[in-house]
């Protein structure tokens, strides 16, 4: 096979992406499973706007506060700046936004955010944009999507990529030739037990840029989002309730219904709250109180997380849910710059599997979509400004084996335990150095 493009994931970064390339260019996107199947479908609460110049610091501050302020401040400013463009571009493609009786814009608010800056559709923003954004890409001749297939290895030579090694829907393998490619594949939630993720996401990208001494980064700043719901059942993708819920009003109460925590603390302080809460009373969960959310406002705002409550068992209108900290996002990743470039050339990294330093530590509410769109713009003008010095080695082709790649599930789990291996490393060595910088503190 052989293209110009090859972008890896059919999430709303790869299919942005797509959509800003020339049209003179043959682009192919592959995704692990249907097309639908990506987290940003998942994505309830919303996408982050600068409402107005005034705005601006207040959300850099937000940004940066919620990060523990290791966030890039140049990515952070590139997101917050560019965010208005990529609204409008949304909006040209079909996005429904909620709207205003006047119809302007309606704006919620979520944890950590100090104003409500929060565009949304009901209480599934992600499918609204990522099911527009594909639409206009089946639309579109230039590009070609192709379902269950997966990216096993790349094709690369003294740094410069080719191209890839694909597993294809009947299983058989092949490799892709291509100008440029996007590694657009998502987090790591089907490496963790409870997880909001789909099952399918366990890091390929990353397994493939350790193999190939691509620079990671961050790759153990992990997000867990503090309300999922709780089930008994372990193969179960957690459902998560949006941070929205919070923002509007919802309460987190303790075995004894009294309220335990400020709801619209940064994401990770609130999870640290319930986990310690959850050990104090001996208990497999907490409870959120939806009931102070107008019935009108719920209703409208939050159909799907009532009626996915009400399929389970419980009415929020009437009495409080079960709810649990689960995985839910992959700050780190594969390192990249403005432009969304890896250290390896003629390859970018765009979405949740990118780390340009715009989370920090740990993300605030809704800057997900946002950030992913904003760079996977960015990449394509800097792939169109580049894309007259491309290479090919079209004989690099002919020396692919397979036979490595034959067993796939045992490749599989040794991508999975590379990657594992990886983040806990990381982890380890940050720990080792905080030990050290205390210690230094104290002489």
């Amino acid at each position: 096979m052989k293209t110009d493009i090859l972008i890896v994931g059919s999430g709303c970064s790869g299919l942005y992406a797509a959509l800003h390339l020339p049209a003179d260019k043959q682009v192919t996107i592959i995704t692990k499973a249907d097309l639908e199947s990506s987290d940003s479908f998942l994505a309830q609460g919303g996408i982050c706007m600068l409402r107005d110049e005034k705005d601006f610091e207040n959300y850099f501050q937000d940004t940066m506060k919620a990060g523990h302020y290791e966030n890039n401040r140049e990515s952070v400013e590139i997101m917050i700046r560019e965010s208005q463009r990529v609204i409008a571009d949304l909006i040209s493609y079909g996005v429904d936004f909620e709207r205003e009786a006047d119809g302007s814009l309606a704006f919620t608010r979520e944890g950590a955010h100090s104003e409500k800056r929060i565009l949304f559709h009901e209480d599934i923003t992600g499918k609204e944009i990522t099911s527009k954004l594909l639409e206009r890409a089946k639309e579109r001749p230039n590009i070609q999507l192709l379902e269950y297939t997966t990216m096993i290895d790349l094709i690369e030579e003294r740094n410069t990529c080719y191209g890839a090694v694909l597993r294809m829907k009947d299983g058989s393998l092949q490799t892709i030739e291509a100008g440029v490619t996007f590694l657009a594949c998502g987090g790591i939630g089907g490496l963790y037990r409870h997880s909001t993720n789909f099952r399918h996401l366990t890091g390929d990208a990353l397994a493939i840029a350790i193999r190939h001494n691509i620079q990671l980064e961050n790759i153990n700043y992990i997000q867990i989002h503090p309300t999922t719901f709780y089930t008994e059942n372990e193969e179960e993708r957690s459902f998560l309730i949006s941070e929205s819920v919070r923002g509007e009003g919802a309460l987190l109460l303790d075995k004894n219904m009294e309220r335990f925590v400020d709801e619209l603390q940064p994401r990770d302080v609130v999870t640290k709250a319930i986990l310690a809460q959850m050990e104090k009373d001996g208990t497999d969960h907490v409870w959120e109180d939806l009931r102070p959310i107008p019935k009108e406002e719920l209703l409208s705002h939050f159909p799907n997380i009532v009626a996915y409550c009400r399929e389970h068992g419980y009415d929020p209108e009437t009495e409080c849910i079960p709810v649990v900290p689960a995985q839910h996002y992959f700050m780190g990743g594969i390192k990249v710059n403005s432009d969304s470039a890896t250290s390896m050339k003629q390859l970018y990294a765009i979405g949740e599997t990118a780390c340009n330093g715009v989370h920090g530590r740990n993300r605030l509410a809704s800057n997900s979509l946002l950030e992913s769109l904003v760079f996977a713009g960015r990449a394509t003008t800097d792939v169109i400004l580049r894309y007259n010095s491309i290479q090919r080695n079209p004989e690099l082709f002919k020396k692919v084996r397979f036979e490595k790649y034959a067993d796939a599930e045992e490749y599989g789990r040794l991508s999975n335990e590379l990657v594992m291996k990886a983040i806990d490393q990381a982890e380890w060595i940050m720990e080792e150095e905080a030990k050290v910088s205390s210690e230094g503190r104290m002489e």
